[in-house]
C-alpha cells in the first residue's frame, strides 16, 4: 500500500488542476488511509480537505510545500495540531519578506520546527538541485542543515520517479545519502492533477501563471504528464528498486494525527475581561440602552432580554457583541454613520445596544433566527458603515487589538466564463481583438456553463465560440470551473481572536499591506474564529452628505417622520430612482400598485422583489390581498397572528419558525434548524423525513394530520423563498428615509448619490435625467465655479470637476485652492498656475470647463499644444488669427457624454427627435398621456437583464430612457429570439408593443419587436 504524501489542489493557484474532492474519492476507490494536501505557501483548502477526507474515511494530512530563502523547495508535513500551528507561522513569516513571492528563512524553520515531518522535496529541492549539479558533497550539506533543524526523525528524502531526463542519477544520488545518512526514503510523486489527460489543463495554467503561451518554452511549464494521482500499484512499479520508500509512506502516516480543530470558540477578550466579566458588562449596556429606547422597559421587554442573554452566555458570546458595539459607539463619537443589518436584527440586544436600528420586540421578530442553542453557531453581525470611512473604523479595530489577534478575510477569485475565456485564450496565444470577440454578451455562468449559454441564449447563435476551432477552449474552461485563481480581500470581513491568529491560520499581505487569512468568509468561521463583517455603503455617505444640510435647515435625518404622507405619494408614483433598494424597474412597478402607506409595507416591497419570492409566486398573491381583491385564507386558526400581517402569505423566514412552533411545538431554535433544511433542500428524503417529523409533531399538538401535512406542503412551496424580515426592516428603515430625502431635498439628494458613484441601478446620467425631470437646472462644468464634487442648491446642481474622465483627486484639491485665492482670468491664466497633464487638460475643454472664456471648443483644442508650450514662460500668450469652426451640436454631446459620462445640457434622444416624430415614435412623455395600446418608442438602453421567472422560461426587463424619463420594457421568449442581437448590442432602440398598465397604475410595454436606431443619429454631422 502506498498513500500521497505531496498533492496540489487548484489552492496551488494555477499549479494544480484538479479538485481536491476528485483526489479523495480516487483515495478511497483505492483503500487508500490517508492523503496530505501540500499547496504552494498556503493551507487554503484545508477545511475543506478536512471535512471531505474524514467524510470518506481517510485521514488527512495538512502540510505544504514552502519555497526556503536560497529559492529550493521542501515539503512539510504537520504531524499533530501543534505541528498545524507551526506550519501557519512558518508560512504567515514567508510573507513578511515578499508578499508576491514568498521565502522561508531558515531561522524561522528552527524556530517553529516542532512536529513537522519534512519530506526533502521535488526537483526543485536544494538537495535534487545539488545532485543534478554533481555536488553530493553540497547535498551532504543541505541534508545536515535540516537535520539540526528538525531532527534525524523527522526528515525524509522524498523519491520522485518522474521520467524526466537524470530521474535516474537523482534516485540513485538519494539512495547513496539513504546508505550513509540512515534518513529513511519516502516516495510521491509531486502530484499536480488526477489524471494524465489533466496535464494540459495544468499546462494552461502555469501559462497563465507564467504569463506565457503554449508555443512558448518555460522552465516552468510541465515536460510530461507523470505528475497525477498514481495508484499504489504503479508506484509500487515507478519505484520497484527502492520499495521501502513506498512503505514509509504508510510509516508516516502513523505518525500523523488529524491536526485541524474545527468548531472551537476563539472569540476575543474584550478589554481583557473575563468571561463572567464580560457578561455582567453585557448585561449592565443592555439594561441602559433598554432604558434610552424604551424609557421605562415592560416586563415583557425584560423578559426578552433575559431570554436573549441567556442564550448568549450559554454561546459564550458576550465577547462578540461587546466588540460590536465598541465598534459602532467608536463611529458614533467620530460621527460616523452606520445601520446595522442581516439576522442580527432579531436580536433586542443589538437594538438596545445601538447595534441595529430594528425594534426586533416590537416586531415580534424571534432571536432564534440570529442565534440558538441547537445550532450552536458563531453569531454574525453585519454592519454598514459611511464607505469613505469603513477603513477609519477597520484602523480602530487593528489598534485595539493588536496585528497579532486582528485580520481581514480573504476571498478566493474563482473562475467563471468571462475570466476563464480570457485567461486559457491567452494561454492559446489569442490576441486581445481575438479575446474580445470571444468574450463579447457572454453572460455571468459557470465556466462549465458555456455551451449551454451558447445553446440557449439566442443573441449567441452566431456567436464565434461556437465555432469548431474553440471546442477545445470550452472543454479546458469546463475543466477549471471556479478553481481559484488569486487570493483577494474581503470587502468587509475583518477577524479579531483571542489567541494569536497565526496560530490557526497562516496570514499574508494583501495589496493594500493588510495581513489578510488564508481562509474565506465560510471556512473561517469553521475554524472557530469570528468573523465582523464591516461593510461599506455608498448609500450611507449619500446619506451623511444629505443629512448635514438636513442640520443646517434646522431638521435632523435621525428625526424622518415615518407617516410622512408626501413620502408615501412619492412612493406610490414609482418616481423612486435613487431610492435604496426601490429603485429598480420591478420595485418601482411594485411601489405604483402596492400604494404603501405604512413603514410595513415597505419592509414587505423590500423583501418581495427578490428571486426567490418571485419564483414561488408570492408577489401577485400579496398585491391581491393587500388591496382587498381577494381574501387572506388561513389553513388553521393558530397562523391567523403569524401571517396576518402578510395577507396569509409566508413572505418572511421567520414566519417559517413561528409556524413550526405553533403547530408541531418545535422550539425556535429546532425550527431555525428546520427553515435552514429546507432552505438547503438538500434530497427529497431528507425533506421527506423533515414532513414525517412534522406532522407527527403536530399530531401531538392536536392538530389533524390532513391539516399538519397541508401545512407543512405549504411552508415547504414558500422556506427556500422566504425572505429575513429582520433584514428586511433594517433596509425598509433606510429605504423609507432616502425617499423622504429625494421628496423633500431633491436637489441636496441628487447631488449626494451623484458624488457616491458608482452605486445604485442607474447611471450618472439616468439621475441626471431625473433631477432634470423634477425641474432642477443642470448647472454645467466650470472652471471656476465647479467644485471637485457635485454642488447642489435647492434648485440647482453644479457637475463636479471629480466627474471628469482622467482627472486626479490632487488635481481637483489644487483647482479648488486656486479658484479661492487665485481666480482663473483665462485659458492661459489656468494653464499658467496649474500643471495638469495634456489628456486631462484636454478632457476639461471637451466637458466645456473653459466655456466661460471661449466658447468655441475645437478651436481651443486645436491651441492646447501651442498654449502648453508657452505656459512657462509668460502669463497671457498672442492668441493666433485662425479661427476654426466648433463642433457640432452633436459632436459636442459625444464628447461631452465620453469625457463625463453624462451631459448637463442635452440628452442622445433629443438628436434623434425630429426624425422619431416624423414616424410617429411617441417619446415617454406622450407614452404616460396616451389612449392608444399600440404603440412605437425609443430610448437609451439601461440595464438589460435576464432574471428568473416562475415558469422558468426567458423573460428579458430593460429600461428605455429618453429626455422626458424612462418606461420599462418587458420582453417575451419568443420576441426576445426574434431580437435578442439587436437587445444585447446597440445602446439606442426602437421599440413597437403593446401598452400595459398593471392594476391601471404601473406602465410598461409588452414589446413585440425591436430594432436598432441608426447611430450616429440622422443628420448629426
Amino acid at each position: 500500500m502506498f498513500v500521497h504524501l505531496h498533492v496540489h489542489s487548484p489552492y496551488s493557484f494555477l499549479d494544480g488542476a484538479s479538485p481536491i474532492r476528485q483526489y479523495l474519492e480516487k483515495a478511497a476507490a483505492w483503500n487508500m488511509p490517508a492523503m496530505a494536501l501540500t499547496d504552494h505557501h498556503n493551507v487554503s483548502g484545508a477545511v475543506e480537505f478536512h471535512k471531505q477526507a474524514l467524510a470518506l474515511g481517510i485521514k488527512p494530512i495538512q502540510g505544504a510545500e514552502i519555497i526556503c530563502e536560497d529559492d529550493s523547495h521542501l515539503t512539510l508535513l504537520a504531524e499533530n495540531e501543534r505541528g498545524y500551528e507551526n506550519l501557519c507561522r512558518i508560512i504567515t513569516d514567508s510573507f513578511k519578506l515578499n508578499r508576491l513571492k514568498p521565502r522561508v528563512r531558515w531561522e524561522t524553520l528552527h524556530s517553529f520546527h516542532e512536529n513537522l515531518l519534512v519530506l526533502t522535496g521535488c526537483r526543485q529541492s536544494a538537495v535534487c538541485q545539488s545532485l543534478l549539479r554533481k555536488q553530493p558533497d553540497r547535498a551532504q550539506q543541505i541534508l545536515q542543515l535540516l537535520l539540526e533543524i528538525f531532527g534525524r526523525e523527522n526528515i525524509y528524502l522524498e523519491m520522485i520517479n518522474s521520467y524526466l531526463p537524470k530521474t535516474r542519477y537523482i534516485l540513485e544520488g538519494l539512495a547513496e545519502l539513504h546508505r550513509q545518512t540512515g534518513i529513511p526514503m519516502a516516495a510521491s510523486n509531486n502530484v499536480h492533477y488526477i489524471e494524465k489527460q489533466q496535464m494540459k489543463v495544468h499546462d494552461l495554467l502555469v501559462c497563465t501563471r507564467t504569463l506565457t503561451t503554449t508555443t512558448d518554452i518555460h522552465p516552468e511549464r510541465p515536460l510530461n504528464a507523470e505528475n497525477y494521482f498514481t495508484s499504489p500499484e504503479e508506484m509500487q512499479h515507478r519505484l520497484s528498486d527502492y520499495p521501502e520508500a513506498v512503505q514509509n509512506t504508510l510509516r508516516i502516516v502513523e505518525r500523523c494525527t488529524v491536526s485541524l480543530p474545527l468548531g472551537r470558540r476563539m472569540f476575543p477578550n474584550f478589554a481583557g475581561s473575563s468571561p463572567q466579566q464580560s457578561m455582567e458588562l453585557l448585561r449592565t449596556l443592555t439594561q441602559q440602552g433598554a432604558e434610552r429606547r424604551w424609557g421605562t422597559p415592560t416586563q415583557a421587554h425584560n423578559d426578552r432580554l433575559e431570554h436573549e442573554l441567556q442564550i448568549i452566555g450559554q454561546l459564550n458570546a458576550a465577547n462578540y457583541f461587546l466588540a460590536v458595539w465598541d465598534i459602532v459607539m467608536y463611529a458614533k463619537k467620530q460621527g460616523i454613520r452606520y445601520a446595522g443589518r442581516g439576522s442580527a436584527a432579531d436580536s433586542a440586544v443589538a437594538y438596545c445596544l445601538e447595534i441595529t436600528n430594528v425594534d426586533s420586540a416590537a416586531r415580534g421578530l424571534l432571536f432564534e433566527r440570529f442565534l440558538s442553542l441547537e445550532r450552536a453557531q458563531n453569531p454574525d453581525i453585519d454592519i454598514d458603515f459611511d464607505a469613505r470611512f469603513r477603513d477609519t473604523i477597520a484602523e480602530y479595530v487593528y489598534e485595539k487589538y493588536g496585528t497579532e489577534h486582528t485580520a481581514s478575510v480573504c476571498t478566493f477569485a474563482e473562475y467563471q466564463a468571462r475570466s476563464a475565456l480570457r485567461d486559457l485564450g491567452r494561454a492559446f496565444g489569442f490576441g486581445r481583438d481575438e479575446l474580445q470577440r470571444l468574450t463579447k454578451n457572454i453572460p455571468h455562468v459557470p465556466a462549465d456553463g458555456i455551451r449551454s449559454a451558447l445553446q440557449r441564449l439566442p443573441e449567441l447563435q452566431k456567436h464565434p465560440l461556437n465555432e469548431p476551432k474553440y471546442q477545445k477552449l470550452l472543454d479546458f474552461c469546463a475543466a477549471i470551473n471556479r478553481f481559484p485563481r488569486h487570493m483577494g480581500t474581503h470587502l468587509g470581513g475583518i477577524v479579531i481572536s483571542g489567541p494569536p491568529l497565526a496560530a490557526v491560520t497562516p496570514l499574508q499581505l494583501s495589496a493594500k499591506n493588510v495581513w489578510i487569512t488564508q481562509f474565506d468568509k465560510t471556512t473561517i468561521e469553521d475554524l472557530g474564529l469570528i468573523k465582523l463583517d464591516l461593510l461599506s455603503l455608498r448609500t450611507l455617505s449619500a446619506v451623511q452628505d444629505a443629512a448635514v444640510y438636513m442640520e443646517s435647515q434646522g431638521a435632523s435625518y435621525e428625526a424622518i417622520p415615518l407617516d410622512d404622507p408626501d413620502t408615501y405619494a412619492l412612493l406610490n408614483s414609482g418616481s423612486t430612482v435613487g431610492v435604496f433598494q426601490l429603485e429598480s424597474p420591478a420595485q418601482r412597478s411594485l411601489q405604483q400598485r402596492l400604494r404603501a402607506d405604512s413603514i410595513e409595507d415597505v419592509v414587505a416591497s423590500v423583501a418581495l422583489i427578490r428571486p426567490g419570492p418571485i419564483k414561488g409566486d408570492m408577489v401577485e398573491p400579496f398585491i391581491a390581498r393587500r388591496h382587498g381583491l381577494e381574501p387572506p385564507s388561513y389553513i388553521h386558526p393558530k397562523l391567523k397572528p403569524i401571517l396576518e400581517k402578510t395577507y396569509g402569505v409566508v413572505l418572511y423566514q421567520e414566519q417559517v419558525i413561528e409556524i413550526a412552533a405553533a403547530i408541531a411545538g418545535f422550539s425556535p431554535g429546532e425550527s431555525d434548524r428546520l427553515r435552514r433544511a429546507m432552505t438547503k433542500f438538500r434530497s427529497h428524503e431528507e425533506m421527506e423525513a423533515i414532513g414525517q417529523e412534522f406532522t407527527t409533531r403536530a399530531v401531538n399538538q392536536g392538530i389533524e394530520r390532513e391539516i399538519a401535512e397541508t401545512i407543512f406542503s405549504y411552508i415547504l412551496g414558500y422556506a427556500g423563498y422566504g425572505f429575513c424580515e429582520a433584514h428586511a426592516a433594517a433596509f425598509a428603515d433606510t429605504a423609507y428615509k432616502t425617499a423622504y430625502l429625494l421628496k423633500h431635498y431633491p436637489a441636496h439628494f441628487y447631488a449626494a448619490l451623484l458624488n457616491q458613484q458608482p452605486m445604485g441601478f442607474y447611471p450618472p446620467h439616468t439621475l441626471i435625467n431625473q433631477a432634470k425631470q423634477l425641474n432642477i437646472t443642470i448647472l454645467p462644468l466650470d472652471i471656476c465655479e465647479s467644485r471637485r464634487a457635485f454642488q447642489a442648491s435647492d434648485t440647482e446642481i453644479r457637475v463636479g470637476l471629480q466627474q471628469v474622465k482622467g482627472i486626479e483627486k490632487t488635481d481637483t484639491e489644487m483647482i479648488e485652492g486656486l479658484q479661492k485665492s487665485h481666480p482663473f482670468q483665462s485659458i492661459s491664466d489656468f494653464l499658467y498656475k496649474t500643471h495638469l497633464d495634456r489628456d486631462v487638460l484636454e478632457n476639461l475643454i471637451l466637458a466645456g470647463a473653459f466655456d466661460r472664456f471661449t466658447s468655441n471648443r475645437r478651436q481651443l483644442l486645436w491651441q492646447l499644444p501651442k498654449l502648453l508650450q508657452s505656459r512657462q514662460g509668460q502669463l497671457f500668450v498672442q492668441e493666433t488669427g485662425l479661427v476654426l469652426p466648433d463642433f457640432t451640436p452633436w459632436q459636442r454631446w459625444v464628447n461631452e457624454f465620453r469625457v463625463l459620462r453624462l451631459s448637463p445640457t442635452a440628452h442622445i434622444m433629443e438628436f434623434y427627435r425630429q426624425a422619431l416624430d416624423k414616424r410617429g415614435v411617441l417619446s415617454t412623455k406622450v407614452l404616460r398621456e396616451t389612449t392608444t395600446k399600440r404603440v412605437l418608442t425609443a430610448g437609451l438602453v439601461i440595464r438589460p437583464h435576464r432574471p428568473p421567472t416562475k415558469s422558468g422560461k426567458t423573460v428579458v426587463f430593460l429600461t428605455l430612457e429618453d429626455e422626458y424619463g424612462l418606461v420599462d420594457i418587458t420582453i417575451f421568449e419568443n420576441v426576445y429570439h426574434k431580437c435578442a442581437k439587436s437587445l444585447f448590442n446597440h445602446s439606442v432602440l426602437l421599440v413597437s408593443g403593446t401598452l400595459d398598465w398593471r392594476d391601471d397604475t404601473a406602465l410598461s410595454l409588452l414589446a413585440d419587436n425591436v430594432q436598432p436606431l441608426p447611430f450616429p443619429p440622422p443628420n448629426s454631422q
